[in-house]
């Protein structure tokens, strides 16, 4: 068998419909499309989601809810991720870009404490959780908010 010899299964191609090619094709004339109506002119027929006059289903639907145009949407980094980074690491926006663990420099990074982190690291994000920042300071690494805002300190450590 040669690649030129391969062909398919018989039956299973079927001709393409050659449509207003003249009486031969036997798809001339109309087209196909029948004669006069809305659907024989260029351009016309109905949306699919034409119901026949029908009130439409979009419009039966009572509407629900609203979208809160100030939410923040955070690029989520774990401690398990940065632990990939050498100790003494100064991690911020443009280092997790590089190293691949978040894509956009216009959103804000937040960082969260799942996973072990062993190296120490001065990190500067957006946002950060109270065990994130915990175990980073147990490391004995950094923390520091971009916004210039304190960072989380855990329930426990604000009650001693």
């Amino acid at each position: 068998m040669k690649l030129n010899e391969i062909s398919p299964a018989k039956g299973a191609v079927k001709k393409r419909k050659r449509v207003g090619c003249g009486p031969g094709s036997g798809h001339g004339k109309t087209a196909t499309r029948g004669h006069k109506g809305q659907n024989s002119r260029s351009g016309g027929g109905v949306p699919p989601w034409f119901e026949g006059g029908q009130m439409p289903l979009q419009r039966r639907l009572p509407k629900r809810g609203f979208t809160n145009i100030f939410k923040v949407k955070y690029q989520v980094v774990n401690l398990d991720d940065l632990a990939r980074f050498e100790s003494g690491t100064k991690i911020n926006r443009g280092v997790l870009i590089e190293a691949g663990l978040v894509k956009k420099a216009s959103e804000p990074v937040k960082v969260l404490g799942r996973g072990e982190l062993k190296v120490a690291l001065e990190v500067e994000v957006d946002h950060i959780s109270r065990s994130a920042a915990k175990a980073i300071r147990d490391a004995g690494g950094s923390v520091s908010l971009i916004s210039g805002k304190n960072v989380p300190v855990p329930e426990e450590e604000k009650r001693q």
